[in-house]
């Protein structure tokens, strides 16, 4: 088990390329550049939120993190073993401490399987169990953990409704004892009071099993709630990263800035101090990104510089901010 203060994760410059095909023979034509060059660590014991508008490259970085995705480029060191090259019975060491809550709890479940299949299916394929008898225990254990009820074990999955099925895909993540687990988009698909009942689950899995967590979402108020740090994807890339409190209270990077502007306020001092900053021009495509910053052509803060070149700038302390101007705008 890591202390606190070790990385669990480390991810390098990693890349996830798409082809596209085109043609009478069917010939690569190009590549969509959906993860392009992302770099960050993980803390054991801690949440990193990753955010960014739909089709930044979110979900496609988590399954790269996996493995289930295989990686274009970049390296994806999980306890010092690089998940992108591992094979054999490292790779399959490697799945039992790594493992993914999907976004949609209605299709991530075999309709044709228990609940008592689907949550001991992986303790058997990784013989974390000896005998019947005993994974009929363990499978009964998550299940009341996760707030189910062990005589719903023989039931399908179409039988729940989707608090409950989500319920069910985090038992059977967490059933084998992992160490990190990718959380992507969990709550995205549920009734906003199913959302806190899992968000707590998930905090408290966490407190009791040590778990460290990538949380994909695209709910600010979640990510603040419930994550340690923040990253920040714009069009493939990390273009902000820092604590908590660094990317809400001081955010640094225009389209930072521009994304927490459209989160909703809850409270009248809220909406009276927040200012809505509309962002101008088209998104470009992942196809053929431009050579330097991505968020140029949206940004108001644009320099000729910004087209050509990009590079992070480090504001203090575990604060990165992707923008030439970054220190200006801070």
């Amino acid at each position: 088990m890591n202390t606190v203060n070790e990385n669990i994760l480390e991810v390098q410059h990693l890349k996830k390329y798409f082809p596209v095909k085109g043609g009478f023979i069917q010939h690569t034509l190009g590549y969509i550049q959906a993860v392009d060059d992302i770099s960050f660590t993980i803390r054991a014991g801690r949440v990193l939120g990753l955010v960014g508008e739909s089709g930044c490259g979110k979900s496609t970085a988590g399954r790269t993190i996996l493995g289930l995705t295989p990686a274009t480029g970049g390296s994806v060191l999980f306890e010092g073993t690089d998940v992108c090259t591992a094979s054999g019975d490292k790779l399959h060491e490697i799945r039992r401490k790594m493992q993914i809550i999907f976004q949609d709890p209605y299709s991530s479940l075999d309709p044709r399987m228990t609940v008592y299949d689907l949550i001991g299916e992986g303790l058997l394929a990784h013989r974390q169990v000896n005998g019947r008898v005993e994974l009929e225990e363990r499978v009964e254990e998550i299940m009341l953990k996760c707030g189910l009820f062990p005589e719903q074990a023989l039931r399908f999955p179409h039988q729940f409704s989707g608090g409950q099925r989500q319920r069910i895909s985090i038992a059977r993540a967490l059933a084998t004892n992992p160490e990190f687990v990718v959380c992507d988009e969990a709550v995205s698909a549920l009734d906003v009071s199913i959302q806190a009942q899992i968000i707590n689950l998930l905090k408290d899995m966490q407190e009791d099993m040590g778990l460290t967590y990538l949380f994909i979402s695209h709910d600010l108020s979640i990510v603040r709630f419930i994550s340690d740090d923040v990253a920040v994807m714009y069009l493939g890339q990390i273009v902000e990263m820092g604590s908590k409190t660094q990317i809400f209270d001081t955010p640094a990077h225009p389209y930072t800035q521009a994304l927490l502007s459209a989160a909703p306020a809850f409270t009248k001092k809220e909406k009276a101090e927040k200012k809505r900053i509309l962002l101008e021009g088209d998104l470009p495509t992942p196809f053929n990104p431009p050579a330097g910053c991505r968020f140029a052509g949206r940004c108001p803060y644009v320099k000729a510089e910004c087209k050509e070149t990009v590079r992070m700038e480090e504001l203090e302390a575990g604060h990165q901010v992707m923008c030439l101007r970054a220190k200006d705008l801070a």
